[in-house]
Order: C-alpha cells, then structure tokens, then sequence
C-alpha cells in the first residue's frame, strides 16, 4: 500500500436539495455527489487533497450551505460563481419511493473554467459526478487529452437521466444517453472506472434479469477498467474483463433514515483506498467492502452527515454483520 498523499477532484453540481418525506417539506440542505463525496472522503482521512470543479448560481443560492465543505479544507478554486439560478432539485419519499424533480439548473461545465494547477499538476484521479447532463462527452475527451493518464471516474447517474420539460427526472432507454456513455468508456479505456446503481447500470445494458449477465455485458468493450454496479441493500457487484465477478454485501446500519448519497460515499470511499492499493483483484476486493461499510454509516442520518471515520469504518468492516 502506497503512504503518498494522493489527490483527488470532483467535478459536477452542487445542489439545493428539497426533500419532501411523508408530505412535510423539510429545511432546504446541500445535494449533489461533489458535496457527499468530498464530506464523506474528508470525514473518512484527512490523509488526501480534495477539490471541487463546479459551477453555482447565485440567485438562489444560500452560500452559507457551503460552510460544511469550507470547513473540511477542501479546495474550491474550481468552482465558478454566476448570477444564475443553481440546481435545485426537489425528492418527494412517499412509501419507499422517490420523485426527483429539476426545478432549476446550474450552467453545464466548461473545460477552460478548470484551474490550470488542475492540469499542471494533475490529480490522481479526476471524479466526474453530474447531476443533470452538465458534463458533455467534448469535456471528458479535453480533460483525457489533456491529462492522459489520469484516472477517471464516471458516476453514472448524471450522464443517463432524462429530464422533460416539467423537469421530471426519469430513466427509460434513450439511444442518444447510451451512445454518449459508450463514446466515453471507449475513449477512457483503462484508466476507467465506472460507478452505477441496480437501475442505472441496468438500463445502460439493456438488460434487466440476471444481474452477473448484466456485469458480463462489459466485456464487449476490451478495457481494463472497472464496473460497479451499487444494489443498495444487496450489495454491490464489481467486474473486471479477465477476473470472475466480485460479491460485495451491505452492511448493516444502527438505523436508516436517509439513502440519499450512499453511492457517493460508497464511490469515493473505494476510490481513495484504490489509489492506496496493489491493485490485485484481492485488494480491489479489500477496496470495495471498506466503501460498503463506510456507506452504511450515510443512511443513519438525514442530508451530508452521517459519516463515518477510518476507524468506525475499519470496525464495522471487521464485524461482518450483512444485510441478508
């Protein structure tokens, strides 16, 4: 395992979140991945650069929502300020069911809004973490030429929802979605590493039963990169062209009272112990079940706080006590 301070960006939205439970509005919170990912990684190790690559809009947005992530010392020279409407999405649960509605959006990235350190001295890994498609296939293909051998990951879920004029968030099959992730997966090749719930990974592939025949559909692109596929209580399922598909299990929470962002803590949680390792299939394994134990602990409280150190992480792995 490799000791050196590694250097880790995420690049997407940050999110005014409304969150409607039982029909009672609470108090408006900070979303997105890049806000989940950075608290759930600092909380996790102060042992790690952290950055942000954003872009917020003023007229809606309460900056004091960023005092949690200013006070985490992570950097945030890439996140560009507008006099726009920010994204702002409101998520009705009613009967463990979610209605996601975009109600104002951020402008989509732009390449040269990224701080030339970034690219001068590039990140060990550059996380890319949209919400609502503001991250194009031209800004992945400038980032990769820019600086090639940087590891990328892709969550999938920005990249493959559709959104309609009401802006209702849905996922149904569209050929344009799929083909724009394709063209990235090829164009990252080996340095990929793909993140996607049970849904999303399901209707990227077209298939929808058995879900080790879902992960064996990577196969068809040649790379060796890895494929995650998150199933909330079931686990999570990791796949490497050449090496038999690895059963993650979930670990039980005291409690659960918020799923939101647990595939973000689970994603960069394995990210950073991914830069740490060999990268053997065992230590990928190793990876994986500390990102499965360090979500469980985001599901016990409401909105970006329910995080838990190495150490809580570390113990909670070690009493192997699943979700069955």
């Amino acid at each position: 395992m490799s000791n050196q301070i590694k250097n880790i960006i995420f690049a997407g939205h940050f999110a005014i979140d409304n969150i409607i439970r039982f029909k009672h509005l609470s108090k408006a919170t900070l979303g997105g991945s890049v806000s989940y990912c950075s608290l759930a990684l600092r909380n996790y190790t102060q042992d790690v650069k952290i950055g942000i690559i954003s872009h917020i809009g003023e007229k809606n947005f309460n900056i004091s929502l960023l005092d949690s992530v200013k006070k985490k010392n992570v950097d945030l020279q890439g996140v560009k300020h507008s006099n726009v409407e920010n994204t702002n999405f409101v998520l009705d649960y009613f009967d463990h069911t979610r209605t996601l509605t975009l109600k104002s959006r951020s402008p989509d990235l732009k390449f040269e809004d990224i701080p030339q350190e970034y690219l001068i001295n590039p990140p060990d890994v550059i996380v890319l973490v949209p919400l609502c498609n503001e991250i194009s296939f031209e800004y992945v293909s400038q980032i990769s030429r820019k600086v090639p051998n940087v590891c990328i990951g892709i969550d999938l879920q920005g990249f493959i929802r559709n959104i309609d004029n009401q802006g209702k968030v849905s996922y149904h099959y569209n050929e344009n979605i799929i083909s724009n992730i394709e063209k990235i997966i090829y164009l990252i090749g080996d340095n990929l590493i793909l993140k996607g719930s049970e849904e999303e990974i399901k209707l990227f592939t077209n298939e929808y039963k058995d879900s080790y025949r879902v992960m064996n559909y990577f196969e068809k692109y040649n790379t060796n990169g890895l494929f995650i596929m998150t199933l909330g209580e079931k686990g999570s399922l990791i796949y490497k062209k050449g090496y038999p598909i690895v059963e993650i299990p979930a670990f039980k929470p005291k409690k659960v009272s918020d799923e939101t962002g647990a595939g973000d803590v689970y994603f960069s949680i394995f990210l950073y112990e991914f830069l740490h390792s060999d990268k053997s299939w065992d230590e990928i394994r190793s990876c994986a079940f500390l990102a499965s134990a360090a979500a469980s602990f985001l599901v016990e409280k409401k909105g970006p706080s329910g995080f838990g150190t190495k150490m809580n992480v570390l113990k909670r792995a070690s009493r192997k006590e699943y979700i069955e």
